[in-house]
């Protein structure tokens, strides 16, 4: 991703996503440059259709809601915060192709894991991926979970 494809990406998240859960365009630009090298888009022939956002972190870090990635230094986890494709560009399997891509990463630099607020739904879809449900959060962790305001679900999968 680069930042002329912020546009895009503003316009993707704006048809994926419920109005509450909406990020200003100074925090998707926050996303982009705390983890540039995890950050993608896919294009096709009408030009970004796709985006994933990620960061390395901890087992059990939830990032709230608009709130600032906290890269750790002792990452043990590929944090996927945002995976969002346009209408046009569903069904192609461009989404796990995004995830797939950067759990390739994040076993290269030997994160055991990665996890992710599943929101909108979206459970069966991570399920397929290799999500469960992870329900043992610190009280923080649970509040920043709770800061979606809508159902959301901390889902977790082992990498090796």
């Amino acid at each position: 991703m680069q930042v002329r494809d912020i546009p895009a990406v503003m316009s993707i998240q704006e048809e994926s996503y419920s109005a509450e859960l909406l990020e200003s365009q100074a925090v998707i630009c926050n996303r982009l440059a705390a983890s540039p090298q995890l950050a993608w888009v896919a294009e096709d022939d009408e030009g970004v259709c796709a985006y994933l956002f990620a960061y390395r972190s901890r087992v059990g870090k939830v990032t709230p809601l608009d709130g600032e990635f906290q890269p750790h230094a002792e990452a043990d986890c590929l944090y996927l915060h945002d995976l969002a494709v346009s209408r046009r560009a569903s069904g192609r399997g461009i989404g796990p192709a995004l995830v797939r891509k950067n759990l390739e990463q994040a076993r290269t630099h030997q994160l055991r894991y990665s996890a992710l607020v599943s929101v909108q739904e979206s459970e069966a879809f991570w399920s397929r991926l290799g999500y469960a449900a992870h329900t043992e959060l610190e009280p923080p962790q649970a509040s920043n979970l709770a800061s979606y305001q809508i159902p959301a679900v901390y889902m977790v999968r082992a990498l090796h």
